[in-house]
């Protein structure tokens, strides 16, 4: 796996959201994002750390962040997954991996014994210029959005 690590350009990506809206990093010039991988819409580690963010949305927007979710799920489950926990921030639907793969978080893991090749649970905190400030590479799901403002 090579990921982005903290000081690394992010390579422009364009991927389409739940709605099949296009959405790129170059929509995001001069403002800070958080880009949060998570392995699979509606499981129980993703709907806890995608709820944390959604229940901390304002405190993270008053420190300036702007929030994007990826996994390599359909428009449809990434539709579904946003519109059942109401979250107020684009979920895109990276089918193809395209931003999986620029960011590095595609790669061996294992779970239970077996091994296989998944997303990782990853967070990069992106500057005004599209620089990788920081990199959470251990999620805590449940007090996720602390970790982003610590």
């Amino acid at each position: 796996m090579n990921t982005l690590k903290q000081g690394d350009a992010v390579p422009n990506f364009t991927a389409k959201d739940e709605q099949g809206n296009s959405i790129s990093l170059s929509d995001y010039k001069g403002k800070k994002l958080v880009v949060f991988f998570y392995p699979k819409a509606s499981t129980p580690g993703c709907t806890v750390e995608a709820c944390n963010l959604r229940d901390n949305y304002e405190v993270l927007q008053e420190q300036g962040y702007e929030l994007l979710g990826v996994s390599a799920d359909s428009a449809k489950r990434q539709s579904n997954f946003k519109n059942k926990y109401e979250f107020p921030f684009p979920l895109l639907a990276d089918e193809d991996k395209a931003v999986i793969n620029a960011f590095g978080v595609w790669g061996p893991k294992k779970f239970m014994g077996r091994e296989y090749d998944g997303i990782h649970r990853m967070t990069f905190l992106i500057n005004e210029e599209g620089i990788v400030d920081r990199v959470i590479e251990k999620v805590k799901t449940k007090d996720h959005a602390a970790q982003i403002l610590a």
